[in-house]
């Protein structure tokens, strides 16, 4: 993307979102309820110790993953950097959730991702693979070929009628987990929980050239309904995302909860992103999954846990 076009995309996240106002605001859905009863839990610390307590905090990971069954692990590993350019999810974090899972009783954990560069190189440098090798049960792949996808209808799509999906992720006995991380966008302003689902399908440039993205992503997101998202905040790529390079600050943050939206406008305050600070309601997409009753997106509406380890 030539320059003029990245300040085009960017100027137009910089400014408040108008969009969705005819939108109706339809009824939540009915999202698991964490034990403690939080909406978020915002943990502060090293990514090993910030990702376990944030997992207790919304209820341990048992609450989620149930002995037997089969757990998807959906990181950003799409691009083929190391951890230190925030590009993709630390794999400590990754690691962490996968070793919860199987301690839990998963059958078997599958950390998948479509990458958008070279597949194994991106296994290796993101170090997500390494990290994971050696938890029995645990399978770090990449999904590149059309068979392993499958069209399913968007009944309340507004941009998408259609799209194909993981195959995986449509056994309704399988957990699927979204571990992102927050990192700014070229195209979106920011990429967090529910611009990283486009991870999950089959055609993604067609997000870019023939539909309107931000209301494509929420017409994805009211199909895939992660149980719960993780947001890998311990680096924040705020400039020259998605792939970077760009500038990488450090909150040390992992923030954990089972609505997907509140998740991301959470992490959309966090850091300035561009030099400026924001609020969830200004970054477009999330405001239309917000208007279609997929999320909560007023942090100060939030029971929030909070805590440094």
């Amino acid at each position: 993307m030539n320059k003029h076009n990245q300040m085009v995309t960017r100027r137009t996240f910089l400014k408040t979102a108008m969009v969705g106002a005819t939108l109706a605001l339809s009824r939540n859905p009915p999202f698991l309820q964490a034990r403690e009863e939080y909406d978020l839990a915002v943990i502060s610390g090293e990514p090993v110790a910030a990702t376990k307590k944030a997992l207790e905090a919304i209820g341990g990971i048992s609450h989620f993953v149930k002995k037997g069954q089969r757990v998807i692990l959906k990181p950003n590993m799409s691009f083929t950097r190391t951890p230190e350019f925030g590009a993709t999810t630390h794999p400590l974090v990754v690691a962490t959730v996968a070793q919860g899972c199987m301690n839990a009783g998963a059958q078997q954990v599958l950390v998948l991702d479509h990458t958008l560069h070279r597949p194994e190189l991106c296994l290796e440098r993101t170090g997500i693979r390494d990290a994971c090798k050696n938890i029995p049960g645990v399978h770090v792949l990449t999904l590149q070929e059309r068979k392993f996808f499958q069209e399913i209808k968007i009944p309340q799509g507004k941009a998408l009628e259609r799209v194909e999906v993981m195959k995986e992720i449509l056994d309704s006995s399988t957990i699927l987990i979204n571990i992102p991380v927050a990192k700014s966008h070229s195209a979106t302003g920011v990429s967090m929980g529910i611009k990283g689902l486009m991870g999950l399908i089959w055609d993604r440039e067609s997000f870019h050239s023939r539909y309107n993205m931000n209301q494509a992503l929420a017409d994805l997101a009211s199909v895939i309904k992660p149980q719960l998202t993780i947001l890998d905040a311990t680096r924040a790529l705020t400039s020259g995302g998605p792939g970077g390079p760009g500038t990488v600050t450090k909150p040390n943050l992992v923030i954990a909860g089972i609505d997907p939206v509140a998740v991301d406008s959470y992490g959309v305050s966090i850091v300035p992103w561009y030099g400026q600070n924001f609020k969830g309601r200004q970054v477009e997409h999330l405001l239309i999954t917000h208007q279609r009753g997929l999320g909560k997106i007023d942090i100060d509406q939030l029971k929030i846990f909070k805590e440094k380890v």
